[in-house]
This record gives structure tokens, C-alpha cells and sequence, in this order.
């Protein structure tokens, strides 16, 4: 994927996990991955402590805020306030189908209103420069996927939108968690391949069921860009991977021990600052997945940070868990 220079990996947002602990994190593994704030909601941008929603490490660009919501007036507002924090990109949420997101008349359900959201699109476009992008579904419940996905492409296109992240799963808003929605209905990535044909000059991002940077790689071919979610949060080893599979560049770090040892300075600050060591070991449990001693070194994180005063200590003798057998492994 090298001679793509233009072709972007990213992390999707999540919430409760893409925190700026977790962004500081992958950012070690990665120079170049897009990463994403959790969703934020444009009134408590507005209304809230927007230090503790908002706030960044600038090691972060390049770094996306997606936003909550469906008033173009706030939406409006809150863009401007996280573009004078200094994101990247803003991206508009609608995709998400739990029934908190549903309830505001915010994300997936916003698939039926197209006209709406490119209300909202071009209101945030006015108040910014920075690119605004949009983050949807194929469509929701019993929509035509061919009808509804064009509806909304061509909506908020014509609203001035730079990018479209398509999760190609409809949102099934009636009768299933968000959870079961992960599984039901199947993906359909042909759906997302007949958009960008139809609309060539458009960047679209595929996101939805990708489970290895292969998987990516190969259903995002002839995009331009995956998002990957769980996959790149519950593997993060595939991160050391994507600067030289994606662009061929070198890997920030030779492996995941020299990517913990160059994250070590953070968590000391993070420390210092008063923090607890949990709130970043969390993010890195699934570091070394799959290695001889990965569950000792989970199962030390998942306890001993959680103790009072816990510190860098934790870390090391987690890692060190992997590190002894692999070193017996090849003195054997």
C-alpha cells in the first residue's frame, strides 16, 4: 500500500475506551494512524469542562474529535471550540445505534433525515476550516441500503463534507443491542465499493468487521482508508504494523518492548500528576495477545494497577513476564 501516500488507517471512536490516555498509547505504535476522540456530545462541549472532554497531547495529530448531535446551530458552536483546541478534523456521528445516542436524536437514527444532516454539515463548515467529515451507516432498520446510502452521500457532499467513513452494517434500531447490531445484520462492503464508483473523487473509509490489518487491507482496496475498532483496541501489536504495511515506512519502535520502554515517560507524568496507573494500563492488556505469558502479563495489569500508589513498576514486571519466556524460549 505504499505508493498510497493518501490512503489513511485510523482507529474508530469508542467510547469508554478511545480516551487520550488510549490515543497517547497507539500513538506510540503508530506515527502515522488517524486517531479519534471518544463521540462528544456538541452541549456538553458547550456547557461542559472542555479541559477534561477535549484536552490532547499535541504527540496526538494527526487526531480526529467526532461530535454528537443534530442542532446545526451547536453543532456549529462546538466545532469552532474544538477547532480552536487544535483538532484536525471534526467528524459528525451517524452511526451509532445505542438507544443514550437514539434517544438525543443523534447518530444512526439521523439516516432517515438526510437533509438534516446536511444542515448540520454545512453549519459546522462555516464555522471552521479544518476538514468536517461524516461517520454513517449503509442505512438503518428497513431502508434500502442502495437508496439510503446514496441519500445521505449526496446530501452531505453537496453540504461541503470532505470524507465519508462508511460502517457497512445497517443499524438495526428496533429489536437488537448494539451489541447483537455488531453481528446482524452481515456486512456488506460491495455496498461501500458501489459508492465509491458511483463517486470516484470522494474519499471513503470503510469501517465495520475488520478484524487484521489484512482484513483491511484487502477490503479497503480501492478506498481510501479503514477504520478498524475493537480489532486495533483489543490487538494493539497490529499497530507496529501500519506504518510500513500502509505507507511504507519504518515502525516507530523494533517491537512492542521498545514501544512500552519509549511510553514509559508518559505514564511517569500521567503518575506524578497524580493519576492513577490504571487509567493507561487499561488501554494495553491486549499487548502481546496470544504470546507465551500474555495472560500473566494481563492478569498483573488488570490487578496490581488497580492498587493504590501502583506504579512503573506494575509495567515492568508485566512485561517482564513476556520477556523471560521469551528468552528461555530461545535459550531453548
Amino acid at each position: 500500500m505504499s505508493e498510497h501516500q493518501s490512503f489513511r488507517f485510523s482507529i474508530a471512536p469508542m467510547m469508554e475506551w478511545t480516551d487520550r490516555h488510549c490515543r497517547a498509547f497507539h500513538r506510540t505504535l503508530s506515527r502515522r494512524a488517524w486517531l479519534y476522540t471518544e463521540m462528544v456530545t456538541a452541549p456538553a462541549i458547550i456547557h461542559g469542562d472542555r479541559q477534561r472532554l477535549l484536552g490532547f497531547s499535541p504527540a496526538e495529530h494527526p487526531v480526529v474529535v467526532q461530535l454528537g448531535g443534530s442542532d446545526p446551530g451547536l453543532l456549529a458552536e462546538a466545532a469552532r471550540i474544538c477547532a480552536d483546541f487544535g483538532y484536525d478534523e471534526i467528524n459528525l456521528n451517524v452511526g451509532c445505534p445505542s438507544d443514550r445516542v437514539k434517544g438525543g436524536n443523534f447518530g444512526a437514527c439521523l439516516m432517515r433525515d438526510p437533509a438534516l444532516v446536511a444542515t448540520c454539515i454545512a453549519a459546522m463548515k462555516a464555522a471552521v476550516r479544518i476538514p468536517v467529515t461524516v461517520k454513517c451507516r449503509i442505512g438503518v432498520d428497513e431502508q434500502d441500503v442502495e437508496q439510503a446510502l446514496d441519500a445521505l452521500a449526496d446530501a452531505v457532499l453537496a453540504a461541503g463534507a470532505d470524507r465519508l467513513i462508511v460502517h457497512a452494517r445497517k443499524a438495526w434500531l428496533k429489536g437488537l443491542s448494539p451489541k447483537e447490531n455488531r453481528e446482524i445484520p452481515p456486512l456488506d462492503y460491495a455496498r461501500v465499493a458501489r459508492l465509491k464508483a458511483r463517486l470516484p473523487h470522494v474519499p471513503i473509509e470503510l469501517n465495520g468487521g475488520l478484524a487484521t490489518l489484512d482484513d483491511a487491507l484487502r477490503a479497503g482496496a480501492g478506498l481510501d482508508g479503514v477504520m478498524l475498532g475493537r480489532a486495533a483496541y483489543q490487538d494493539p501489536d497490529l499497530l507496529l504494523e501500519v506504518d510500513a504495511r500502509v505507507h511504507g515506512e519504518a515502525a516507530p519502535h523494533a517491537d512492542a518492548f521498545a514501544a512500552i520502554a519509549a511510553f514509559e515517560p508518559y505514564v511517569a507524568a500521567h503518575l506524578e500528576a497524580g493519576g492513577r496507573l490504571h487509567d493507561i494500563t487499561r488501554h494495553m492488556l491486549g499487548l502481546f495477545g496470544g504470546r507465551p505469558g500474555a495472560r500473566t502479563y494481563r492478569r498483573t495489569l488488570a490487578t496490581e494497577a488497580l492498587v493504590p500508589g501502583a506504579g512503573l513498576e506494575v509495567l515492568h514486571r508485566a512485561a517482564g513476564a513476556i520477556r523471560n519466556r521469551h528468552v528461555r524460549s530461545d535459550a531453548a
